[in-house]
């Protein structure tokens, strides 16, 4: 998505560096290097590029206005918009990492809002300890599929996709003590969309092969998987979000964002949207009225 801060920003870049080579210019012909009329061209090319930089700094100003006055409309707007759109929808919410209240104020804020029925928690411990996974798999037989580090992937897409549906969950039934840090509701009912919020940094090896694959899991059960962070997010997630499958708001702690995830787990086209540069669009456009079933 086109963002004219950063366009301004790379405009103001290369008029910085044209202007100290064109004021070494002028030093020089100062001393006496550089005749008269050349000095006098490179003082109006420097009076040009100034003038271009204000005037794109002037752009800038307006596009924050505007901008401005848009989250404003949003704020003002949102509590019609999305009451009771999601209105009786069962949902999950996982964090990856501790919860922290900075991520589960908003969120829940936006389910109670449009009606829907938080119904399953859970706060997953990372990085995970493979080892402690295949010891409780191997004692409870049955699951020799899913033992081992290179099946990480494939135990967390099984896990994605029992927490979504519901019913006899055997892998979470085994490993929820090695797994789960803290979690709230049963695991009986399946859900109609799930959210993701990522607390703790970029994971690598084993931790990370398992993530992925618990995203993918999540997004391949037909229902709404939206990942979610704040505007702020010291580290974004949006790229392991879209590799898996999953859609993201990258606001989720602005009206807009709260507003884009209820868009999206009613309905609305998957996509990355938010305010960030990785995003598609701001917000998701509406959806039809097959589309919310």
């Amino acid at each position: 998505m086109f963002d004219l801060r950063y366009h301004v920003a790379s405009l103001a870049a290369v008029f910085l560096a044209l202007v100290i080579g064109i004021l070494v210019g002028v030093g020089i012909a100062d001393r006496g290097l550089v005749d008269k009329a050349k000095k006098s061209l490179l003082e109006q090319r420097v009076a040009s590029l100034r003038a271009q930089l204000n005037q794109a700094s002037q752009r800038s100003a307006t596009a924050a206005r505007e901008q401005a006055a848009a989250q404003s409309y949003i704020k003002e707007t949102y509590p019609v918009l999305v009451h009771n759109r999601l209105r009786g929808k069962r949902l999950a919410l996982v964090f990856v990492g501790r919860v922290k209240e900075e991520l589960r104020s908003p969120i829940e804020s936006a389910l109670t809002d449009s009606g829907a029925v938080q119904v399953r928690l859970r706060a997953l411990k990372v990085p995970v300890d493979d080892r402690q996974l295949d010891s409780r798999l191997a004692a409870f037989g049955g699951q020799q599929d899913y033992i081992g580090k290179a099946r990480l992937e494939r135990l967390g897409r099984a896990l994605g996709q029992e927490l979504v549906s519901g019913g006899e969950t055997p892998l979470w039934n085994v490993l929820t003590d090695s797994l789960v840090e803290q979690q709230a509701g049963g695991t009986k009912q399946p859900v109609d969309g799930v959210i993701v919020a990522r607390t703790v940094p970029p994971q690598r090896d084993g931790t990370s092969r398992f993530l992925f694959g618990l995203y993918e899991g999540l997004s391949s059960q037909s229902v709404p998987a939206v990942g979610v962070e704040s505007i702020d997010a010291s580290s974004s997630a949006v790229a392991v979000y879209r590799s898996a499958g999953l859609s993201s708001v990258d606001d989720i702690d602005k009206p807009a964002g709260r507003l884009a995830l209820v868009l999206l787990l009613d309905g609305s086209p998957s996509g990355q949207y938010g305010l960030k540069r990785s995003a598609d669009d701001a917000l998701p456009a509406f959806p039809s009225v097959a589309a919310r079933g």
